[in-house]
C-alpha cells in the first residue's frame, strides 16, 4: 500500500488552522472586553482623569478638540428665534438636537444695552461704539421685548440661547459639557456699580438697616443712579487685557455665566422680589441643582462641567457671557460681554448627581448653594466629603479632614439671591502610590 505523504501535513495544517482561529477568537474578546471598559470609563464622570494617566490617549483627544474647535459639528446662532428671555422653560421645542459626543459652536448675547429704553445701537453710541460694531442680533433681540415694541416674555435677566437636546439625555443622567473654546465676539463688554448695588444692596441679605453704600454718581448710561463702564478688550503682550485706569489691567478670561438645563418639573429655586418665577418658568436669577446663573469663573475654555439631567433631552441653555469676573462678582456685574463658545456634550447613562460639579486641568470643583452663605459654606463641604468618599475611597472621617488641610473654598458669586461656594479639590493631592512602582518592578 502506497504511504501517504500529505496526511501529517493535513494533520499539522489543521492544528495551525485551530490555534490561528483560537488566537483571534481570543484577541476578539479581549478587545471587547478593553473596549467595554473603554465605553464604561466615558459612560461615567467618576472616571473623568482617566486621560491623564495615558499620555497616548490625552494627545490624541487635544489633536480632535483642536480640530472640533474649528469645524464643529453643528453652528447655533443667538437668533431671536433661538434665545428665551431669562428662564428655563421645560417645554420649549429644541432650537437644536445632537448626538451624545457630537459639538456646537454657540453664541451668547450680553443683556448689557439689549433690554433698556433705547435701542442697543443708540445706548452704546453713549460710550463711543459705532453702529458697525453692534451686533446685528442683539439689535434683532430688542425688537423683540416690549421696549423695542414687540411681545417677548421676560422671566428673567438674562438672553439664553437654547434649549439644545442631546439625543438620549433621561432624567436620571448626568450631563457632561466639555468647553473646548470660547471667543469674544465684539471688542467690548459693560460692567455696572451702583450706591447700593451688588454686596451692598439691600436685598443682599448682608443688609443691615443703617448701612451705607458708596458715592458713585452716574456720568453717562441710561439707568438711574448706576455708573456704567465699558472696557475694550485690549492686546497687552500678546494677551487681552480690560484696562481699567492708568496702569491698572484686568485679564481676560472668557466663560459664560449661565450654563443650564431645564429643571425637574414644579420645582423652582427662589427668585428676587422684584424677578419672581413667572408663567411657572424657573427664572436665570438663581443658580440652582440645574446649574444656572453659577457664575463661576473656572469654567473657562478646557474645564468640564456636569449637570444632573431632569427632563428628556437634557435641555441645555447658556448665556450671561462674561469676558472677566472676581469670586464673588460684588457690584452684581462682570464685564458683561457676547461671547461664542464650541461645546462638547457626554451623555453619562444612569450616572446621577445631587448636585453640579466642575473639573478643571487642575482641580475638581464641587459646589453649594444658599440664601444663607453659612449654609453655601456647608453644602460645598459636604459635597466635597461626598466626592473624596465616593470617587476617592477615603473614609468620611478622611475625607472631611482632606478638606480641611488640603482644599480651598471660594466664595464664587454672592448676588444672584443663591450665593454659591465653591470648593477646589486639587488633583496633585492624588498621588500615585510609589509601592505599586515597585510591586510592578518586582514582577
Amino acid at each position: 500500500m502506497p504511504i501517504d505523504y500529505h496526511k501529517p501535513l493535513k494533520f499539522y495544517r489543521r492544528i495551525l488552522a485551530l490555534f490561528i482561529g483560537a488566537c483571534i477568537l481570543v484577541g476578539a474578546v479581549l478587545f471587547l472586553l478593553s473596549g467595554a471598559e473603554g465605553d464604561l470609563a466615558s459612560a461615567s464622570p467618576q472616571r473623568q482623569d482617566s486621560q491623564a494617566t495615558d499620555p497616548g490617549r490625552a494627545d490624541e483627544q487635544a489633536r480632535k478638540d483642536e480640530r472640533d474647535k474649528r469645524r464643529p459639528d453643528h453652528v447655533l446662532r443667538s437668533r431671536p428665534e433661538n434665545v428665551v428671555w431669562g428662564g428655563f422653560p421645560i417645554d420649549r421645542p429644541p432650537v437644536l438636537t445632537m448626538q451624545s459626543g457630537q459639538t456646537v459652536r454657540i453664541d451668547a448675547l450680553s443683556q448689557s444695552g439689549a433690554t433698556g429704553t433705547v435701542s442697543p445701537v443708540e445706548f452704546f453710541a453713549l460710550f463711543g461704539v459705532k453702529p458697525g460694531e453692534v451686533l446685528q442680533d442683539l439689535v434683532d433681540f430688542w425688537k423683540t421685548i416690549p421696549n423695542g415694541g414687540g411681545t417677548r416674555p421676560r422671566y428673567g435677566p438674562h438672553i439664553l440661547t437654547g434649549p439644545v437636546y442631546i439625543d438620549g439625555a433621561a432624567p436620571g443622567d448626568t450631563l457632561e459639557i466639555q468647553i473646548l473654546d470660547i471667543n469674544l465676539r465684539v471688542p467690548y463688554g459693560m460692567n455696572n456699580t451702583s450706591q447700593m448695588g451688588g454686596v451692598l444692596g439691600t436685598a443682599y441679605p448682608g443688609f443691615r438697616t443703617g448701612d451705607t453704600g458708596l458715592n458713585t454718581i452716574p456720568l453717562t448710561g441710561t439707568i438711574p443712579n448706576v455708573r456704567q463702564h465699558l472696557y475694550r478688550a485690549t492686546k497687552v503682550r500678546g494677551r487681552d487685557v480690560a484696562v481699567v485706569a492708568d496702569g491698572v489691567q484686568v485679564p481676560l478670561a472668557p466663560f459664560m455665566g449661565v450654563m443650564g438645563v431645564a429643571p425637574a418639573t414644579g420645582v423652582f429655586v427662589q427668585a428676587p422680589a422684584n424677578d419672581p418665577n413667572v408663567l411657572g418658568v424657573q427664572s436665570s436669577w438663581p443658580p440652582g441643582p440645574f446649574g444656572g446663573n453659577m457664575d463661576l469663573k473656572d469654567l473657562t475654555a478646557g474645564a468640564k462641567l456636569f449637570l444632573p439631567v431632569f427632563q428628556f433631552g437634557a435641555q441645555f441653555y447658556t448665556g450671561d457671557s462674561h469676558s472677566a469676573q472676581g469670586d464673588g462678582e460684588v457690584s452684581g456685574t462682570a464685564i458683561e460681554h457676547s461671547l461664542s463658545g464650541v461645546f462638547r456634550f457626554i451623555v453619562h447613562k444612569g450616572q446621577t448627581l445631587d448636585f453640579p460639579r466642575a473639573e478643571t486641568a487642575t482641580h475638581y470643583i464641587m459646589m453649594g448653594t444658599d440664601l444663607d452663605l453659612d449654609r453655601a459654606m456647608r453644602k460645598a463641604t459636604l459635597e466635597a466629603v461626598k466626592f473624596l468618599v465616593t470617587e476617592k475611597g477615603l473614609t468620611e472621617a478622611k475625607a472631611f479632614s482632606l478638606a480641611s488641610i488640603g482644599i480651598d473654598f471660594h466664595v464664587a458669586e454672592v448676588v444672584d439671591t443663591m450665593q454659591l461656594v465653591s470648593a477646589r479639590i486639587p488633583k496633585s493631592l492624588f498621588v500615585k502610590d510609589s509601592r505599586d512602582d515597585d510591586e510592578r518592578k518586582d514582577r
